[in-house]
């Protein structure tokens, strides 16, 4: 590495620990300045009040040399403005009308990454899965088969590693092979939370994790609330499997849609409090989500649209209107005449000849001894039934 690329890295390092992101005060004065001029200006005081304020508490405090060294060690690297891997595409989505006014509704400075996955790639191709922590049963399968299936299908799967319906993405997805990506709301050096640390190295060691947070900052409530904003906008779509009305699941569904992302739900049983969220969020308008091609549907490419589900099909689903009326004038017991039949169904006996002969070769209907009547199921006849072409 060069001294000056050196030099470049280690000013993102410090304006990353500098202020509270994301501060619209220092991403405006990086872009004006350069990250090298941005991070003297603030360690001397010469900024404007605004953003001096912001980064009083922190401007003297430089750990950037150490943080490089530590995200060395572990193989890991800093993702900015400067590099191929940067995101650029997902975070125009910040740029919408309906963000203004909203300080929080800003793309990261930099990003803390560890794992062999591009970030810029896996955008292309993703979709975040999240949902309650106090998971069903019912609710962690549903978040693993379509995780698994998403994995199988080459969509990334992006989610925040909390407990419940996070966790059980995650290791489905790694599970099938597949890129799953933990969004962290800490540094990368804090396993949060602390059973999921094997988790977490597995996700490192196969995917990716990123965190906009430097080493050594722990987890707070509103970083947890912070990140899901980058959950959100590096998928195309946020499916909430399982969420209370109040919650993170929620939080990241709510940013989503201001980002303009698809929000999807999961319909759970009516009588859970784990999906009333779900159906809140559906009623508000989310897609319902019952399957994997759903989803690939919402972040495929054009056309890439999901198969219809397969029905159940019956011998009946060949007929035409007028076959049906005729079927259903005979009697549930017994049989009937030709004439009885029309008087039934309101046709003429020469109208219903052809009629009761297509239902005779579907195997719906028989005749004896001049009468007609219905197939029972069972018989020999409805096993051996012929389709109607």
């Amino acid at each position: 590495m060069t001294r000056a690329l050196k030099r470049t890295q280690r000013a993102w390092a410090y304006l990353s620990r500098v202020a509270e992101p994301p501060c619209a005060e220092l991403a405006a004065l990086v872009h004006r300045v350069g990250p090298v001029e941005a991070a003297e200006r603030v360690r001397c005081g010469q900024v404007d009040p605004d953003l001096a304020r912001l980064t009083q508490a922190r401007r003297g405090i430089d750990r950037s040399a150490e943080d490089l060294e530590l995200l060395d060690q572990r193989g890991g690297r800093l993702i900015t403005a400067d590099d191929d891997e940067w995101p650029t595409l997902a975070w125009t989505a910040f740029h919408g009308a309906a963000l203004q006014g909203k300080p929080q509704a800003k793309p990261p400075m930099v990003l803390w990454a560890l794992g062999p996955a591009r970030l810029d790639e896996i955008t292309e191709r993703a979709a975040a899965v999240v949902g309650t922590r106090a998971a069903t049963a019912y609710g962690e399968q549903v978040a693993g088969d379509l995780a698994a299936g998403l994995a199988h299908r080459g969509v990334a799967v992006i989610s925040g590693a909390a407990y419940g319906i996070d966790g059980a993405v995650h290791r489905a997805a790694l599970a099938a092979d597949g890129i799953t990506v933990a969004v962290l709301a800490g540094g990368l050096d804090i396993p949060y939370p602390a059973g999921h640390s094997a988790l977490l190295h597995r996700i490192g060691s196969h995917g990716l994790l990123v965190s906009e947070y430097p080493p050594g900052v722990r987890p707070a409530r509103h970083r947890f609330l912070t990140r899901n904003r980058l959950v959100a906008a590096l998928g195309g779509a946020a499916v909430v499997v399982e969420a209370g009305l109040r919650s993170g699941a929620a939080n990241t569904a709510a940013w989503a849609r201001i980002l303009g992302r698809v929000v999807a739900a999961v319909p759970g049983p009516v009588t859970s409090s784990a999906s009333v969220g779900c159906h809140a969020l559906l009623r508000g308008g989310a897609e319902l989500v019952t399957r994997v091609d759903d989803i690939v549907e919402l972040v495929g490419r054009s056309g890439e649209l999901a198969p219809e589900e397969p029905r159940p099909t019956t011998a009946f689903d060949g007929l035409s209107d007028t076959q049906r009326r005729v079927y259903e004038a005979l009697p549930g017991r017994g049989a009937a005449t030709l004439d009885e039949i029309a008087i039934a169904c309101a046709l003429s006996p020469e109208q219903l000849l052809a009629p009761l002969a297509m239902l005779e070769v579907a195997g719906l209907a028989e005749r004896r001894d001049g009468c007609w009547r219905i197939v029972r199921a069972g018989s020999q006849r409805v096993a051996a039934t012929a389709r109607l072409v």
